[in-house]
């Protein structure tokens, strides 16, 4: 049997064990580690989901709100959490200014909606709407846009029908990239900026009941543009550019009731017009006879046109050695053109006068590209070539 001195020894050594423990921490055990992990892992996505559980919240408190038809002549929002609308309508009132501080304060607003209002400007605040992406100010009295609308880059829907404006402003196709219908109908625009050929998301163009006199050159890069209504702009518009019928994309294309009488060649390359409509137009070329027929007998004189029109177009002569002489913009070798030496015609030389450049591809210079000499000492790199 143990003695009571035994048994009073390993009682003391078994405290100090589990006061070591204690100190200690429990064992990190394979088990434990991956325990730790898995909840870290848990806590994580815990985390994560609780993020995205808060941001749908904050989508959901957003507000729609709806003062439309109220005969509102001003607005007063002290009492409005501004920052909580996402939707507001405004339309079918009678006021006549925006304060400033009211629209900067609307910062998660994705749509608005000012049509029939008494209008004359916008606020340079709208600028701050980054989230704005349905803008309606149609029947009011603005004459232009302010220029801050450019910094409205997630805009894709515009709608300034109805008004009295004059221009657009100068880089609204460098900045709305994200714009798909822009419609500016109704208005005294006598030309549509350059830029709005960099508008490569559009789909719908409308700039009908204006005073355009032309469009841009570069329409072509519109790769998406499915409508375009140019109609009724009388006799302001009176020619079509070539690139017109490089649209791609074109569905329909209205350019009834303006002054063209001659529609480009290159409507005989969309493919995917389904509808067109001239009428109105004192048109020579197609023919009355040819319109009348339809849309697909159109589209093959324009064709045929196109075609007759390449092979008649006469062909430079080709060089058999390469790039030739080197001509300077501004150098004439016709007789008759002044030397700039007092014979009334200053600025143009005879170069008739002077040693002709021969192309660095013309047999006399060939060697000198030849790989040896390249690679060859200077002192023989720039020897004379023999002939």
């Amino acid at each position: 049997m143990m003695g009571y001195e035994q048994m009073n020894q390993m009682t003391m050594t078994t405290t100090a064990m589990m006061k070591n423990f204690n100190k200690r921490g429990p064992i990190n055990t394979p088990h434990n580690k991956m325990t730790r992990r898995s909840v870290s892992a848990i806590d994580g996505g815990a985390a994560a989901a609780a993020a995205t559980a808060g941001e749908g919240e904050r989508r959901r408190n957003l507000k729609t709100l709806d003062l439309s038809g109220m005969s509102l002549a001003s607005l007063s929002a002290s009492s409005i959490n501004l920052a909580s609308i996402s939707k507001l309508d405004l339309s079918n009132n009678n006021i006549q200014k925006i304060p400033e501080s009211l629209v900067a304060r609307m910062l998660n607003l994705w749509a608005l909606d000012l049509q029939s209002n008494q209008l004359k400007t916008l606020p340079n605040s709208i600028g701050c709407l980054s989230k704005l992406k349905f803008l309606n100010v149609s029947g009011n009295y603005l004459q232009f846009l302010p220029k801050t609308i450019e910094d409205c880059r997630s805009l894709e829907e515009l709608n300034v029908n109805f008004n009295e404006l004059t221009r657009l402003p100068d880089a609204i196709g460098f900045e709305l990239t994200n714009l798909t219908k822009l419609s500016v109908n109704s208005n005294k625009l006598v030309l549509l900026p350059n830029s709005v050929s960099y508008l490569t998301s559009l789909r719908v163009l409308d700039a009908r009941l204006n005073r355009l006199s032309s469009l841009p050159e570069d329409l072509e890069n519109l790769v998406n543009l499915q409508i375009l209504n140019v109609s009724q702009n009388f006799q302001h518009l009176t020619t079509l550019p070539y690139s017109v019928g490089l649209l791609i994309s074109l569905v329909e294309l209205d350019v009834s009731y303006n002054g063209i009488t001659v529609l480009p060649d290159s409507l005989g390359c969309l493919r995917r017009i389904q509808k067109l409509s001239v009428e109105g137009n004192p048109l020579i070329s197609p023919p009355f006879e040819v319109v009348e027929q339809g849309l697909e007998a159109l589209k093959q004189y324009m064709s045929e046109k196109m075609t007759e029109s390449y092979k008649t177009t006469p062909t430079k002569k080709k060089k058999s050695w390469g790039i030739g002489k080197l001509v300077k913009y501004g150098l004439s070798s016709s007789p008759g053109r002044g030397t700039g030496r007092g014979d009334g015609k200053e600025g143009f030389i005879n170069v008739s006068d002077y040693r002709q450049i021969d192309g660095i591809a013309s047999p006399r210079h060939v060697s000198l590209f030849n790989p040896r000499r390249l690679l060859s000492p200077l002192s023989a790199y720039f020897s004379p070539p023999r002939y």
